[in-house]
């Protein structure tokens, strides 16, 4: 491992104490709700939050914990990039070069050649605020790499985008993290974000890892309500025998067959809601009231609350049809194929 580091950062009501490991050319990204500790463990590698005595941090086999920030060989993009308002792009790129010694032409140098590999050679001129956001997003990164970093930090990188730019910035970014050969850490609250530029995802909750994994792994079981919102799925936890499983007092059949403690997952899409009972009894069928009802992209996503708490995304048309209200009693169904188990 490139990055391997125990975060411990001790506060009033709240304790941070994360074991990290990051692989060189590797994208960990941290998720969590807020004040879960996404922040504070940056800072904390970046040597801005000081840890406890148990912290440790080790990069390419050198502790860093015993040195300030200024001596870590580390590249930082903030949420808000901090770019230098007097300095051209070209100079805001040369400053970290500057600062460990190398000559203003050198320094130059160096700042051209990654101003042009991130698309901005004709923007070395141009102040902060003659950038657009992806513009300046662009110049903070190469700012980062000036400094030939071996562990790359980056803040929320995409937040002040809109969504337009956020988009071609986020596939631009994906590109440049994919040539650096050394260890990154993106702190995201965005799980496209965090999908798109990843290789792997910790999920953080009050100051502990809660879930890990590739994106699709996490996506596919998540482990804590948090992660089922960020990724879109209705989760419980329940009792299984065989392909039933008993999530309070309902009984679900799904499409594995396990025993024990498991986790319940099935996207709001799979809902289908009824003003009566439906014909033919479908496997996984229980009575409602609609708890509230909002648009959701395209569709329409309907709160249920009944034996177990559901999201349901139904279309405009649909809600119109069945005329839905707040308080209206209904019947929710899933298939059993499209309700998964895994263990708990």
């Amino acid at each position: 491992m490139s990055l391997r580091a125990r975060l411990v950062v001790t506060r009033p009501a709240f304790e941070l104490d994360l074991t990290l490991e990051v692989a060189p050319g590797e994208v960990v990204a941290l998720l969590g709700p807020n004040g879960a500790g996404k922040t504070t463990a940056l800072r904390a590698l970046a040597g801005l939050t000081a840890m406890t005595a148990a912290g440790r941090i080790s990069l390419d086999g050198r502790a860093l914990h015993t040195l300030p920030a200024e001596g870590r060989p580390i590249g930082v993009v903030f949420q808000d990039y901090l770019l230098f308002p007097h300095l051209t792009a070209l100079d805001n790129v040369a400053f970290g070069p500057r600062c460990q010694g190398f000559s203003k032409t050198e320094s130059r140098r160096v700042a051209a050649e990654l101003l042009e590999r991130v698309g901005l050679a004709d923007r070395a001129a141009a102040r902060p605020r003659e950038l657009s956001g992806g513009q300046a997003q662009r110049v903070a990164l190469a700012r980062a790499l000036a400094v030939r970093p071996r562990l790359l930090l980056l803040d929320e990188p995409l937040a002040a985008l809109d969504a337009h730019t956020r988009l071609e910035i986020r596939s631009r970014l994906r590109r440049h993290l994919a040539d650096f050969d050394g260890a990154t850490v993106l702190v995201t609250h965005d799980p496209l974000d965090a999908m798109v530029l990843a290789d792997r995802l910790i999920v953080i909750e009050n100051g502990t890892v809660v879930q890990q994994g590739t994106p699709a792994e996490v996506a596919r079981h998540p482990r804590t309500d948090y992660v089922a919102r960020l990724v879109g799925l209705n989760l419980y936890r329940g009792v299984a025998d065989g392909t039933r499983v008993r999530v309070g007092e309902l009984p679900l059949s799904t499409s594995e067959r396990l025993d024990g403690a498991v986790f319940v997952a099935f996207p709001p899409a799979a809902v289908a809601l009824y003003r009566s009972r439906p014909d033919g009894s479908p496997r996984n069928l229980w009575q409602a009231v609609i708890g509230g009802v909002e648009r959701h992209g395209d569709n329409v996503r309907v709160h249920l609350d009944g034996p177990v708490t559901a999201f349901a995304d139904i279309t405009p048309a649909a809600l119109a049809d069945l005329d839905l209200t707040p308080g209206l009693r209904v019947w929710a169904s899933v298939k059993a194929t499209e309700t998964h188990a895994y263990p708990a």
